[in-house]
Formats: C-alpha cells, structure tokens, sequence
C-alpha cells in the first residue's frame, strides 16, 4: 500500500503535478479517501506514517492524515496543506490533535467530501490565474458570431496562449466543422451530458479534440443533446481552471445552460450587422443577457443599411463598441475548402481579432 505511485511517477507519466500523500492505516477511511482522490483526477502516494524520505511529506501538493495517523506525524516539518480527516463527527479531542500536526483545518466525512475533492483537484492541478473567457452571441440569426468565435481562438492560439473554443450552440452544426475537424477524434458535448460536481482541467484538455493549435468542445453529428446546467457549470469551470484563454459561442436564446455559461464569462461580444432589423432583435439579445453578464461590448459587421453606422448601433443598443468587423472576402470559399476563420494574418479577420487580443489582455494584465 504504501508508496504505491510516487510522485516522481505521477508527473513523469501523466506531464502533471504530484497527487496528494495520503497518512493512515484506517482501510476503510483509505478507500474513501482514494475514491475522492480518482474523482479528482489525483494519483495519490499512501504511507502509514511520515515518509521516510522527507521530500514526500514537504513537496506534496496537499497531505491527508487521517485521525488515526495524528499521533504518527507529530513532529513532522511544519507546512501549509496539512488535513486532518476522520469520521467520528463528536470527538473533541480532534483539534488539539490537529494543532500537534498543524493541520490547517479538520475534515469530517461524508459531510466534506464535496469540499475536499475540490480541494484535492485545485491542488493537483495547481490552480492559479483563471482563464480569461470571452463569449460571442450573435444579434440575429446569422450574424457571424460562430465565424467570429472561431477566428479568436485561431488568433489566440496562434499568439501561443493555451486556448480552448467552447460550442454552447447545440444548434449550431458543430464548430468543429468550422475548423476543419468534423473526423478528428476525442470527445464532444455528449460525452459530458451527464457532468456534475467537479472535471478535471487537465483530463478535460486532454480528451477534446486537438485542432489549429487550441483545444475543442463541439458537437457531434448525432441527434441534438440537451446540457444540462450542471455540465455547462462543471465543465466550464474545468476548461477555465487550466488558465490562458476560453472562447465560448452562445446561442440567441438563453435558457438554463446558457445562463451558466453567461456567469463564467469575463466579457461578452454581441454581433450586430449594420441594418435595421438585426439592431432591433439585438436590442432584445442584449436586455436578456445583461440581466446575468455585466460586460457586454459590440461588435458591428459591415456592409451598413442607410443611416445606419457602428456609432448609430451602439448609441442604440446602449453599449461599449469594440470595433467594426470589416467583410472578408473569399470567406465561404475558404471554408469550403477547410480554411477555419482567422486562419490568415493579413485578412480583415485575422487583423481584427490581433488587435482585439492586443487591447484585452493588455488590460487584462494591467489590471
């Protein structure tokens, strides 16, 4: 039992950080504690006592000592990331053992099991800056917000940021086809229909299909999936734990997923073309999703009906401008033949989303 995978393993095999050391001879308390661990994706080291060699104690991630080990690990190195975990809900003695340890907190299961395979996974995954995730919804039917999501996760992935393009439109037909990559294997939305609680970013990463240098979640071909709005929450989540930037395409209609989706974003880009109509459905877009995202910015897509310019629409709706999206020539002929949106530097696209990135995460990193 003991040692069973060791750190230097786990990161050599898996390419990620070490999983938590696990302290206790308790069988029972053991299988619960690996249990959480697989559910949080964590390759654990378990001993009975401190480790004989010091670097497993001071170098994992996180420790667990259970209630029956306490006595074991007195006079260990002192560090952040020590639990106390046991069952018995009505022991008072339990924190005077958790101070001889310096733990930072006691557990007691089942009530914290939810909590601590969080804990465990933020831990393994060494959770630090949050991606910043920009979402992309489109003013009417048509308006191009899928062309324009697409492009600005080619655009960031080109710039060499870790990107992941995220399909919220079941209705969409997949913007994998977009990219090019309805045949490339890994999985699509279906497969985390049934999502709840926590995913793990790295296994998440891992599994979508790899295309243009950023990570995908689509569709399928198969008959349309509804996602629950747990799925939407947990798998969001994943993808934004893992840091660098998300885009999101967002369908027009916004129901209980698409709330979900909405509250995870740091920015939302609404796309208007420049005509009478697409204002007015856009006017009605934009009062539902403001009603859950705060930074909601426009986008306005030429040609122009008459009277009608990018100052006109945003005076309009309300709304910061982000810019004009300019037309892109040859843009169906390119599609067409497998060219994803954004794909050349030099095109109306690829410029627009350069500078959008240039803008966003200056301040991004300024703030």
């Amino acid at each position: 039992m003991a040692g069973s995978i060791t750190p230097d393993r786990v990161s050599a095999v898996e390419g990620q950080r070490a999983g938590p050391l696990i302290v206790t001879e308790d069988a029972e308390l053991l299988d619960d504690l690996l249990r959480l661990c697989a559910a949080a994706g964590a390759h654990p080291e378990v001993h009975h006592a401190v480790p004989e060699r010091a670097a497993s104690w001071e170098t994992a991630p996180l420790v667990l000592v259970g209630d029956d080990a306490a006595v074991r690990c007195r006079g260990a190195t002192r560090r952040r990331g020590v639990l106390l975990v046991g069952r018995d809900q009505d022991d008072p003695a339990v924190w005077r053992r958790a101070v001889e340890i310096g733990a930072d907190c006691v557990l007691r299961l089942p009530d914290a099991e939810g909590w601590l395979v969080d804990r465990i996974a933020d831990a393994v995954e060494g959770v630090g800056r949050q991606a910043l995730t920009v979402g992309v919804i489109g003013g009417r039917g048509g308006a191009g917000a899928s062309t324009l999501a697409c492009a600005l996760a080619v655009t960031a992935a080109r710039g060499g940021r870790r990107t992941m393009l995220v399909d919220g439109d079941p209705l969409g037909g997949g913007l994998d086809v977009l990219l090019g990559g309805e045949q490339t294997e890994g999985l699509r939305w279906p497969d985390f229909a049934a999502s709840k609680g926590r995913v793990a970013g790295g296994a998440l990463e891992e599994s979508l299909p790899s295309l243009r240098g950023l990570r995908v979640l689509s569709w399928d071909r198969g008959d349309a999936v509804t996602i629950p709005p747990e799925a939407m929450r947990s798998v969001l989540a994943a993808a934004r734990r893992r840091g660098g930037v998300v885009v999101v395409d967002l369908p027009r209609r916004v129901d209980e997923a698409t709330v979900e989706a909405l509250a995870q974003l740091d920015l939302g880009l609404l796309v208007v073309p420049g005509e009478l109509r697409a204002v007015a459905g856009a006017k009605r877009v934009a009062s539902t999703v403001g009603m859950v995202l705060r930074d909601l910015r426009v986008v306005v897509r030429g040609p122009y009906a008459a009277g009608v310019d990018e100052q006109w629409v945003t005076d309009v709706l309300g709304l910061p401008l982000v810019g004009e999206l300019p037309p892109e020539p040859g843009l169906m002929t390119d599609l067409d033949a497998g060219v994803p949106p954004g794909d050349s530097v030099r095109g109306p696209l690829g410029r627009f989303c350069a500078a959008f990135w240039d803008r966003v995460l200056a301040g991004e990193a300024a703030s």
